[in-house]
């Protein structure tokens, strides 16, 4: 079974204009009172989550393994009238970048989770070697640790609508006995009443602890590490309840 990344034109069927609009407010929200020029997003995939802060005056630079997620995000940046500047680089490795330094350093999507944790760990060193002095590191991901304390197995998003066509997406987890989890994938397509189309995909993690991240960022320098939720401008009562949470942390 392949995984969604590997699929750039399903990955992205769940975008639209809202969603666009969306993430550009949750970047506005995030940068308001900080003096953000530059950006880089080391796992930008197609680009949907980073994209709209270019239409707040921020220079966006993005790595990533797939070239294939690198194409449609290309597209996506010219078609906004902007220039690409995008490289294909596992984000444990962010030499292809050189000296450069940007006021923020961003993992978005969930990406962390992709690797073990002490690979984790060696990505938060890199990306920190390309933080400006006074810039930030952004992290967006699950939250694991509810994640693990819940054991959910379904997980299920609301229908959306592609042209004439009903799109459902279900997610089953699977607790394996290694610690590591797998997510199952699955896309029904419907017309007239009658599901035409099935895709199934499979993605594997490592589920993160929130605190290895932040003890992690404090023993790099981080400081002032701030939670928000996902998007940014939702308010929250306590992260242990979030499906999702933004990390934020200045250098």
């Amino acid at each position: 079974m392949g995984s969604l990344y590997e699929n750039a034109e399903i990955y992205d069927l769940i975008e639209n204009e809202n969603r666009y609009n969306a993430y550009k407010k949750h970047w506005e929200k995030l940068f308001e009172g900080k003096k953000i020029g530059s950006m880089l997003d080391i796992s930008i995939g197609s680009g949907s989550v980073t994209i709209p802060v270019m239409d707040l005056g921020v220079s966006l630079s993005g790595s990533d393994l797939s070239d294939e997620m690198l194409g449609k995000c290309s597209i996506k940046i010219t078609d906004k009238g902007y220039t690409p500047d995008l490289k294909t680089a596992d984000f444990r490795d962010l030499s292809c970048w050189g000296n450069q330094k940007f006021d923020v350093v961003a993992s978005t999507g969930n990406s962390l989770a992709h690797v073990p944790n002490e690979d984790a760990l060696r990505v938060l060193e890199q990306m920190d070697e390309h933080v400006a002095d006074a810039g930030y590191i952004y992290i967006d991901t699950r939250n694991w640790d509810k994640i693990l304390r819940e054991k959910k197995r379904f997980y299920l998003y609301d229908p959306f609508f592609v042209n004439d066509d009903r799109v459902n997406l279900t997610q089953v987890w699977d607790y394996n006995s290694d610690g590591s989890m797998t997510f199952n994938l699955l896309y029904t397509f419907e017309k007239d009443q009658k599901i035409y189309r099935k895709e199934k995909f499979e993605e594997h993690y490592i589920p993160l602890n929130r605190e290895l991240i932040t003890d992690k960022l404090a023993s790099l320098g981080y400081k002032d590490i701030k939670y928000y939720s996902f998007p940014s401008y939702i308010p929250f009562e306590n992260i242990d309840d979030e499906d999702w949470y933004t990390i934020l942390a200045i250098k």
